[in-house]
């Protein structure tokens, strides 16, 4: 299955300074899906050493297959972002050049219907991006009090009838009426007032949303990830992140913000040498795809890319 990444030849162009200010190059691909990415920076860079994670062992099993004649210059492993100490570690790493993140649900998962990411077709309610550990989305629709789903609902998919969806999913469940993803986008549908469900598209993706995000811990993970691989750069590397939806974004922004503003008290005259700013964003806010790449690859259409350089030690 080979599909189109996205953004794919612009990742390239921002990680290439610093693969080739490297004799020996090392990109971790924090998110190999079925390795889109890793194999045009195979492709570009003979001396390139690439560290492939997932979770996700169906994509990684595909992305191994693809990769295969650069298995020489490959490690894949089964591991969570928030992980790449420990897997850089194992590997006897201590620096890496560059480290490229694309979040959020992959083509993969969003294409097998039977893992119950889309609200389109009926399916399981599993929703995991790893499917041999954690919770379930029937697991957090059967067993999370009313509370808990109304905050899950309202911060991760910013979702405005929060109180009435969770409300009418501890109704269904009492009477065993959830059971596959189209019982949960019905409910949500019948939760949303006509005049709401008019606009914004179809009214159960921001559910939808907000229960993958719960179910995969995605925004702690990338919480915890993103400055454990700023500290695994090297100096004159990059991280590069594509994010797909905007409480991403925003995590990912105030990260490399904060890495990249001076320490010293802003009265001062000079700038204190030991407090100056480690990194420096690539370019200011995020890019987005061109209207050409959204009409050949409808996934680009949301995403936010942002960068940064560590420019110090």
């Amino acid at each position: 299955m080979i599909h189109r990444s996205v953004l794919r030849d612009r990742c390239v162009a921002l990680l290439t300074p610093s693969i080739e200010k490297s004799a020996d190059p090392i990109v971790v691909d924090a998110t190999l899906g079925m390795g889109g990415h890793s194999e045009a920076l195979l492709e570009s860079f003979a001396n390139l050493r690439i560290v492939g994670l997932d979770r996700d062992k169906e994509a990684l099993a595909i992305a191994s297959h693809r990769l295969e004649r650069w298995s020489d210059r490959i490690d894949v492993v089964h591991a969570v972002y928030d992980q790449i100490p420990e897997v850089l570690s194992e590997l006897g790493i201590n620096g890496v050049d560059g480290i490229l993140f694309d979040l959020g649900v992959s083509s993969l998962q969003l294409d097998e219907l039977e893992r119950g990411f889309s609200y389109a077709h009926s399916a399981p309610l599993d929703m995991r991006m790893d499917k041999s550990a954690g919770l379930t989305a029937a697991d957090v629709l059967e067993t999370y009090e009313k509370s808990q789903l109304i905050r899950i609902l309202k911060v991760y998919g910013e979702e405005k009838f929060a109180n009435r969806i969770a409300e009418n999913i501890i109704k269904a469940r009492a009477v065993g009426g959830l059971k596959s993803t189209t019982d949960l986008a019905e409910l949500v549908k019948a939760s949303i007032p006509a005049p709401a469900r008019r606009i914004g598209g179809n009214p159960a993706k921001r559910t939808f949303q907000a229960i993958r995000i719960e179910v995969n811990q995605e925004l702690e993970i990338l919480q915890r990830a993103l400055p454990k691989a700023l500290n695994a750069i090297k100096v004159g590397g990059r991280v590069v992140v594509m994010s797909f939806q905007s409480l991403e974004d925003r995590i990912v922004k105030e990260v490399f913000q904060e890495a990249s503003e001076s320490k010293s008290p802003r009265e001062l005259p000079i700038e204190i040498e030991s407090l100056k700013a480690k990194f420096e964003l690539v370019f200011r806010g995020s890019e987005k795809a061109s209207a050409k790449e959204i009409e050949e690859n409808s996934r680009a259409q949301s995403v936010r890319l942002r960068a940064i350089e560590r420019v110090a030690s």
